[in-house]
């Protein structure tokens, strides 16, 4: 059974004003196509809405059933305009945004503070990921934007556009009480021998993991790996068990943990870049929005 709006606003007239009279001024129609239009609506309900005398007018049982939610469908319907163009702005709607760790401790919670100050009708969904599970998530569409560490692979570079947000140094991970962590500010990697290695698997961030063992090169050690780990709460956690070292980007730093402590690098450092990864074929006004937001930002 398909009832049209109009019907229920007149009903929702009568209703309130408990006189055809009055609803049919209220209206801006003559009483006659009113109560036609009544007559009509409670034959396709198959129940009278009101009982009539030539005295008043009062709801029936169904009429009184009807109306509260007679109203409601009105209130949505008028206010489907407004939520269409709020959409349409990426003022309201859902976003799906995974993240690699580290833009926990970085970009991810201004970004997300600002962005819910800005559009707070917005539904964030996050979730966080990898590198390469994020490139599998993009390429089969199931998130709307990754927060993670270049390169793209060369396959996706045409189905994907990024953007910079952060670069910055890396920094050394060190157990509290060990050696390097009693001298300078800044630390020599070859003060470092005797502590093994914490680091993600290459699998997982080949760019990244490379630029950390290029530094140890660079610093002419060869370092021993202890540990790999996916996750860089993980990385810091082995740190703080007092089980090696780690190179993280500074922003981790940010994390503070027990028999942790963190020392800037004498060596030569390459800087670390984080990005915004999504489908170029992704017209999401949502997205669209956050992503104003961040190019206001770099």
């Amino acid at each position: 059974m398909n009832i049209e709006l109009r019907p229920l606003r007149y009903f929702v007239a009568v209703a309130e004003e408990m006189h055809f009279g009055r609803a049919a001024v209220r209206l801006h129609m003559t009483q006659p196509p009113l109560s036609q239009t009544i007559q009509a609506l409670e034959a396709q309900l198959g129940t009278a809405l009101f009982t009539r005398t030539k005295r008043s007018v009062t709801l029936t049982a169904a009429g009184r059933a009807l109306l509260p939610e007679a109203q409601r469908l009105l209130l949505q319907a008028e206010a489907l305009p407004e939520l269409v163009q709020r959409a349409a702005a990426g003022e309201s709607g859902r976003l799906v945004l995974a993240f690699v760790s580290s833009g926990d401790y970085s970009v991810l919670p201004t970004a997300l503070r600002e962005f819910r100050a800005a559009y707070p009708s917005v539904q964030i969904a996050l979730l966080e990921a990898t590198t390469d599970l994020q490139l599998d998530y993009l390429a089969a569409g199931s998130i709307d934007l990754g927060i993670l560490i270049p390169p793209l692979p060369d396959k996706l570079k045409t189905e994907l556009d990024y953007l910079t947000v952060l670069t910055e140094p890396l920094v050394l991970a060190i157990p509290e009480g060990s050696k390097p962590a009693a001298s300078q500010r800044k630390v020599s990697l070859k003060n470092c021998t005797d502590l093994p290695l914490i680091i993600f698997p290459r699998r997982l961030a080949p760019t990244f993991h490379d630029q950390i063992l290029g530094c140890f090169r660079a610093a002419g050690v060869t370092p021993h790996i202890g540990q790999e780990a996916n996750q860089m709460q993980t990385i810091i956690g082995l740190v703080s068990a007092g089980m090696g070292m780690a190179l993280v980007p500074q922003s981790v730093s940010n994390l503070k943990r027990p028999g942790v402590e963190y020392r800037a690098l004498k060596d030569a450092s390459p800087l670390v870049e984080t990005g915004l990864a999504w489908r170029r074929d992704n017209a999401s006004p949502v997205l669209r929005a956050f992503l104003e937001l961040m190019r206001k930002k770099t």
